[in-house]
């Protein structure tokens, strides 16, 4: 493995797979976790290898979205598979997402970041009962996405359009179970949202932030939120990061592999 490792390391990479070199090389799994909290959650929900008759759904609704290949986007012509690839969320990691629904069964939920409502319905699927808000910046996309949801009889999903920004102020007020940050990996826009959506959570809210091994950037912006002084406990997983706010636990970052 560590001659695997090194051999890599003499071949020009780009800055996500150096990292995340060395984040296998940090990460552990269950056996690396004293915490109480993190343990059940790595155990009972990240490594939950049960099959969910709901992974079906999801894997039908991707494939839904193939045939329309000529959604118009910003008034040019955009696959919608170039939107899939774009939205940087696998099979595996929308089974996940599912899991995480499921295990917190969230009732309010904040999705910034539509893309192509993969992740939406994910969240939608493990807990229906959820009222979930989903901002997109593209009204055509937005207008797709709302009867794609309708098709797929998935409701209580308000999409919203317009700035990311903007919207997220509004929401200021609001009180959200979990927040997906599912929007373009930029340090600034990131940092914006979470200290301007950071109003809205309580202390059993989970943010998960999505890219932040995408650049250089995300990464110092990941450094910069796990430092917040009301962010308890943070799960870094490589793709994602994990936000807790519990203040009856000890501040703690832990590095798991799932």
């Amino acid at each position: 493995m560590h001659l695997y490792l090194i051999i890599l390391y003499g071949h020009k990479m780009s800055y996500p797979s150096t990292q995340y070199i060395k984040f296998l090389l940090k990460s552990t799994n269950q056996h690396g976790v004293h915490s109480p909290f993190v343990y059940s959650l790595v155990t009972q929900c990240f490594y939950n290898n049960t099959n969910y008759p709901a992974y079906k759904n999801i894997a039908n609704y991707k494939k839904t979205l193939f045939p329309n290949r000529n959604l118009v986007l910003k008034n040019k012509q955009y696959p919608i598979a170039q939107t899939l690839k774009n939205a940087h969320l696998s099979y595996k990691r929308t089974k996940l997402l599912y899991r995480i629904a499921n295990y917190f069964k969230f009732k309010s939920v904040l999705e910034v970041g539509t893309s192509s409502g993969i992740a939406t319905q994910a969240i939608y699927l493990g807990n229906p009962k959820a009222h979930i808000t989903t901002l997109e910046t593209c009204a055509t996309a937005s207008q797709f996405i709302r009867a794609h949801f309708k098709k797929n009889n998935l409701d209580h999903i308000d999409v919203i359009t317009g700035n990311l920004d903007a919207l997220a102020t509004k929401l200021a007020s609001q009180q959200f179970d979990f927040i997906f940050f599912n929007n373009n990996p930029y340090k600034n826009n990131i940092l914006n949202d979470f200290k301007t959506l950071f109003q809205t959570a309580h202390n059993d809210s989970v943010f998960i932030i999505t890219n932040i091994y995408a650049n250089k950037e995300m990464r110092e912006a990941w450094e910069i939120i796990k430092q917040h002084p009301k962010v308890k406990v943070t799960i870094d997983t490589f793709f994602w990061g994990f936000v807790f706010f519990r203040k009856e636990q000890a501040k703690e970052h832990f590095t798991i592999r799932v």
